[in-house]
């Protein structure tokens, strides 16, 4: 008997079963919805502009077998008071999130965001490995272990670049806070290409690599590797910045200076849409740090019959708070069982028009 296909495959690839699953679960047999857990994710800049992604492994409980941003849940015990459900401050940045995400990165990478006498602190392996396995395994909290080496979180380090909210109908929901962070150019021996010993064994991932975006999207491209909608478009994104390795040293600092300085410029500036209509929309006027994302259907094309996702609401915990995402874009993918394929970014208006322009060639034959 065939597996059941995943819940967010069952969810983007079949809105009519979704719909009829929808209307058997109403009235009392109606299921609750599962409260998005707090979570944070970094995505990470080497000193020459490269992005670490995790390679998680078959067994993940999230995202398996794909490529993600270093990130976790928050835990009450390392990063103190969780914004309860219903809080206004549960889908915003705030100190929980920050020191999660720094918690988290340090657990899976052994990459330590904190600083000493205004530099990054810079620990042997064997006492980095050792403090991950405690701190994974709730020996001692993450700031009372920094303490003790006489560290700082580099929390204001962390530039918040979207929240992402899990859609309805899958089991598992999170509300996700992503930040930027800059590694700086000045510092030296970050490897691009780890073999991560995960103070969990390897449950959820076993490798971290460093490279240009458009180098996981070519990835993505040729089936290789697997990027779920919200990395996918994170990246994407980046590619307007971050234009991969230069072969001159002395002018790197200079070449990789001015790719951050465009980035943190696009990231604060607003409206954040370049078409007309596209900055017509009420999200266009939500900065980067402020936009909540929560992908939903839109349709699935004539042609090529991938699902066009939406990214201008933000879920239904913040329906009709004024908050959003980016109207002006949408991301196309295909769902199956080995996970999200064919990913892109493309324009709503150029995609629509597509559509409209493959109905009415359809309906001349």
């Amino acid at each position: 008997m065939a597996s059941k296909p995943p819940t967010w495959t069952r969810l983007y690839s079949s809105p009519a079963s979704a719909q009829k699953e929808k209307q058997k679960d109403s009235g009392a047999t109606k299921k609750p919805v599962p409260e998005p857990r707090p979570s944070s994710s970094i995505v990470l800049l080497s000193p020459s502009n490269e992005v670490l992604l995790l390679h998680r492994v078959k067994t993940s409980t999230s995202f398996a077998l794909a490529h993600v941003f270093p990130g976790g849940n928050l835990d009450a015990f390392h990063d103190g008071d969780i914004p309860a459900p219903g809080s206004k401050e549960r889908h915003v940045d705030g100190p929980a999130y920050r020191l999660g995400a720094i918690r988290e990165c340090f657990e899976e990478t052994g990459i330590l965001l904190a600083t000493k006498d205004g530099r990054l602190v810079d620990l042997p392996q064997q006492e980095r490995d050792e403090a991950r396995k405690r701190i994974h395994g709730s020996q001692i909290k993450f700031a009372d272990w920094l303490k003790l080496i006489g560290a700082e979180a580099d929390l204001d380090g962390l530039i918040p670049f979207t929240r992402w909210v899990t859609p309805v109908g899958v089991p598992k929901r999170f509300t996700t806070q992503m930040y930027l962070y800059l590694i700086p150019i000045s510092r030296t021996g970050v490897p691009s290409e780890m073999l991560v010993p995960t103070p969990d064994g390897g449950v959820e991932h076993t490798e971290a690599l460093f490279a240009p975006p458009q180098t996981f999207l070519s990835r993505v491209a040729a089936n290789e590797i697997i990027l779920f909608p919200p990395q996918y478009y994170i990246l994407s994104l980046l590619t307007k910045f971050l234009k991969g390795p230069t072969a001159s040293v002395e002018e790197g600092p200079v070449y990789y200076t001015k790719q951050r300085r465009e980035l943190l410029k696009f990231v604060k500036a607003v409206p954040t849409a370049d078409t007309e209509k596209g900055r017509e929309h009420p999200t266009a006027s939500i900065p980067w740090a402020d936009k909540v994302m929560s992908p939903h259907n839109l349709f699935i094309r004539k042609s090529d019959k991938r699902v066009v996702l939406g990214l201008d609401k933000p879920g239904p915990e913040l329906k009709d708070s004024g908050r959003g995402g980016d109207w002006e874009r949408v991301v196309l993918v295909s769902f199956g069982k080995a996970g999200p394929s064919r990913v892109e970014v493309r324009l709503r208006e150029d995609v629509l028009r597509e559509e409209r322009e493959a109905a009415a060639e359809g309906s001349k034959l």
